[in-house]
């Protein structure tokens, strides 16, 4: 069970993590304005900084997750963090989600995906801690 969950969610983080790699200065500031609305202490990073310490985080995840070492637990864990955050974003920023609600919106469709690597997330830690198959 745990492959198709940690290869398909792996190679998707490789791909963001690469993607936001040489993230030049205005997608850099793009995506530090975005978390900055629901994480403020975030907007005291430079801007290149933030999309590199975002890229890392990105690809540690990925390794985690498609390093077969690395126990489902660990990574399990490391994802469902970073999706907490994710949908940190969804549920507190403006306009991500239907008034009074939880549907998102267009604009909110991004985020509301996280909803799936969480569990993902959740489904890994605790198959790494019970040993169930």
């Amino acid at each position: 069970m745990q492959l198709p969950l940690r290869l398909t969610t792996g190679v998707f983080f490789l791909h963001s993590g690469l993607s936001k790699r040489g993230a030049d200065e205005a997608t850099a500031k793009g995506l530090q304005e975005f978390a900055g609305i629901t994480y403020p202490f975030l907007t005291k990073l430079d801007a290149q900084r933030f999309a590199r310490l975002l890229s890392t985080g990105e690809l540690a995840i990925a390794a985690a997750l498609l390093v077969p070492v690395v126990p489902a637990a660990v990574a399990g864990a490391a994802l469902t963090a970073f999706s907490a955050g994710t949908l940190g974003l969804y549920l507190r920023t403006p306009g991500m989600r239907e008034e009074g609600g939880l549907r998102p919106t267009e604009q909110g469709i991004p985020l509301a995906k996280d909803l799936w690597m969480l569990g993902i997330g959740i489904a890994l830690v605790v198959e790494g801690v019970t040993g169930r198959r």
